[in-house]
């Protein structure tokens, strides 16, 4: 310690919001560089290099291979597959001196892809397996959380090349179970739910998650063991209802009422019945505008429930690569017929007049897109596209239609699992890893082919596969520290044991330094507080923090010859005799 390149802060960073990155800071594993950059410092580099060991250990014994490749890459790649356009401003990009386009690299799928395809040509060189740990790239609107979500990361990426969809689907679960073996031996604890695929494409797609309230994700599980993301959750298709009983539309002058709690309050004073009027009765209509990567805009208008929110984030996944926002005034401009706070279907979708007059060609069109949970039959109150109006009865089916269906409503506790497994609950969680079947678009755009059995040409299918090693590792910080610092498990602790000197006779230090050197020539990693010009306090403080899960205390006990060995994971400690002190550290930490 005396040595080390380290220093310990006693108060929490300023900007930091999450014990992982309070404690990694303040125990000197990290320094902030610039917003969601960090510099490693030798304590951090240690745990990260053992996650990666961990990680490596695992690919390895799945059969996949370790390459490197640059974090500097070339435009050319990523303008293929559109990627260069399609992951938007989080790509960062830059010009060399002779003004070609670079990019540092957010994941490597073109590169595997051209590798493989620079030298492998036949089936008889698939399956194959390929994987490296490398720094990725991402410019983060809002880098928060420390290591968690940083604009650098450390990143396992692995692709697999199959010759088909088989052999796809036995590549994605040999990486499926090796994720599940890297976890538990990090004894990290994991969801693994259903998720969409996004900028990355492809088909089958699932995230390793972290459970944890700090996260970012929002997940929902059931007790029958269905898990997916918030984005991947898909209504249960409901039953078309029979409308034949119900009346003609019919408006209803409403003032004033451009909410939903104030539509409803209007109707049980004007038009009460035997059971009150609910916002589930009203149909809302949203107005968003999905913006291309290419830079196009298209405004969309998205019925809904009346009672339920719109999840603007389960409406970009499902329009993904577009970003999407709620429309502004000047965005309905070219719409007259939309009146703010009374819009109705019935002059959008595929009835528009719009559609239907060759002379109006170019004239802008509005795609209405009903979320599922609007049932063919159902008759709703919605706005009657004038000011201060509304419309009753309105049948869908019958009344108005639309182009499409949509996931837009925000998941709710209770709701319906889609494979009937019970009632959804919603937790939240830290993506730490996600694997999928990317199939053949990669191959398909960058010409990944090998000749088959009959000497045909077939195009390779892929799968890619990432764990977050960074964030694997803040994560375990999360879930492993008290209120006074970390407690890491001790196969990723940046030592086996912290052997503290506290006194100021010359005999605890030499004591200290021999237990040191005799458990270092057994292979124990050891963290020696040599400092002479140090208090006790501050070293255990300095004990505590740094985390390392075991320590041997040579104190003022040493006058009756007997040391302390603790256990930081129990907070429990035992006082042994000085010869027994290595066999009482062994048998507490079973090294």
């Amino acid at each position: 310690m005396s040595s080390l390149f380290v220093r310990t802060l006693r108060e929490d960073p300023s900007d930091a919001e999450v014990a992982s990155h309070k404690l990694l800071v303040r125990a000197g594993y990290i320094r902030r560089a610039a917003p969601g950059i960090y510099t490693w410092l030798p304590l951090g580099l240690k745990v990260l290099r053992k996650v990666e060991a961990v990680v490596r250990e695992e690919m390895d014994r799945s059969g996949s291979q370790e390459v490197l490749f640059p974090g500097l890459l070339p435009r050319e790649p990523y303008e293929a597959t559109n990627r260069w356009t399609e992951y938007g401003p989080t790509l960062f990009k830059l010009k060399d001196r002779k003004e070609a386009d670079y990019l540092l690299a957010p994941t490597h799928e073109e590169m595997f892809t051209l590798l493989v395809k620079d030298l492998y040509s036949s089936y008889k060189d698939l399956p194959l397996s390929l994987y490296q740990i490398q720094t990725k790239y991402r410019d983060e609107a809002r880098p928060r959380a420390g290591i968690i979500r940083a604009r650098e990361f450390v990143m396992k990426d692995a692709y697999s090349f199959d010759i088909d969809d088989a052999g796809l689907d036995a590549s994605y679960n040999t990486m499926r179970e090796t994720y599940q073996r890297i976890f538990n031996r990090l004894g990290l604890p994991y969801v693994i739910c259903s998720a969409v695929s996004g900028a990355m494409g492809g088909s089958r797609s699932e995230e390793f998650l972290f459970p944890c309230e700090i996260g970012e994700d929002t997940f929902v599980r059931s007790a029958g063991g269905y898990a997916a993301n918030t984005e991947a959750v898909t209504t249960p298709p409901l039953p078309e209802l029979d409308f034949s009983d119900v009346p003609a539309p019919e408006v209803v002058e409403t003032p004033d009422a451009t909410t939903i709690d104030a539509l409803v309050e209007v109707f049980n004073a004007q038009r009460p019945r035997s059971v009150a009027w609910q916002a589930s009765d009203t149909l809302k209509n949203v107005v968003v505008v999905a913006t291309s990567p290419e830079g196009g805009r298209e405004l969309l208008v998205i019925g809904v429930p009346g009672d339920r929110e719109v999840d603007m984030k389960r409406v970009e996944a499902a329009l993904s690569p577009c970003e999407v926002e709620m429309a502004g005034p000047e965005d309905l401009e070219a719409f007259p017929e939309l009146v703010p706070g009374y819009i109705g279907p019935q002059v959008i979708g595929p009835q528009s007049d719009r559609r239907g007059d060759a002379s109006e060609e170019d004239a802008p069109v509005l795609r209405y897109l009903l979320d599922p949970h609007v049932a063919r039959g159902s008759a709703w109150i919605t706005g009657a596209n004038a000011a201060n109006e509304h419309v009753f009865n309105l049948v869908y089916g019958r009344d108005f239609e639309a182009d499409g269906q949509i996931e837009a409503v925000a998941v709710r506790s209770g709701d319906e699992a889609p494979d009937g497994s019970g009632a959804l609950e919603i937790a939240r969680g830290v993506e730490i890893g996600h694997i999928f079947q990317l199939g053949r678009k990669y191959a398909t755009s960058l010409g990944l082919t090998v000749l088959d059995q009959n000497g045909k040409t077939q195009t390779v299918t892929m799968g890619s596969y990432g764990v977050g090693v960074s964030r694997v590792m803040a994560a375990l910080a999360e879930v492993n520290h008290d209120d006074v610092g970390l407690i890491w498990p001790a196969a990723i602790a940046p030592a086996h044991v912290h052997v503290l000197a506290t006194g100021k006779d010359e005999e605890v230090f030499s004591t200290a330094a021999s237990l040191s050197a005799e458990l270092e020539a057994e292979g124990v990693e050891v963290l020696f507080d040599d400092r002479k010009k140090v208090s006790a306090g501050v070293k255990f403080a300095d004990y505590e923090l740094l985390g390392v899960p075991f320590a041997i205390v040579v104190g003022r006990g040493l006058k009756n010859g007997v040391v302390e060995v603790r256990d930081r994971r129990e907070g429990t400690s035992v006082e042994v005799p000085v010869a027994e002190a290595l066999a009482k550290f062994h048998e507490v930490s079973g090294l």
